[in-house]
């Protein structure tokens, strides 16, 4: 099991109105829960993350929301994500390079 602590908001929406959220990835699944229960559970390969300079875009279910994951690089990289702004990818890098 890896869980990642996050902030999700929608495209539209500030950070300040960021909900707290943590991330699941086990078993090629993607779960979204909060405090108040779980949001989501999608099979990984119906879910689209993109990693853009303002966080992951997470596109299911025909919606989209924005993730700013506190161990960016951590979550891309269980995410086999192999393109990603240049910052990022260098924190990617530096972690897989730690995992050898």
């Amino acid at each position: 099991m890896r869980q990642f602590k996050a902030l999700l908001r929608m495209p539209t929406e500030v950070d300040e109105s960021a909900l707290q959220v943590v991330v699941d990835l086990t078993d090629d699944m993607l779960a979204l829960s909060a405090v108040a229960g779980e949001l989501g559970r999608w099979p990984r390969e119906d879910v689209s993350v993109v990693a853009l300079p303002d966080g992951f875009h997470l596109r299911a279910d025909g919606e989209e929301v924005i993730l700013s994951v506190t161990e960016d690089a951590a979550f891309a990289v269980a995410l086999g994500l192999t393109n990603a702004p240049p910052v990022l990818r260098r924190r990617m890098s530096e972690l897989m390079r730690q995992g050898e």
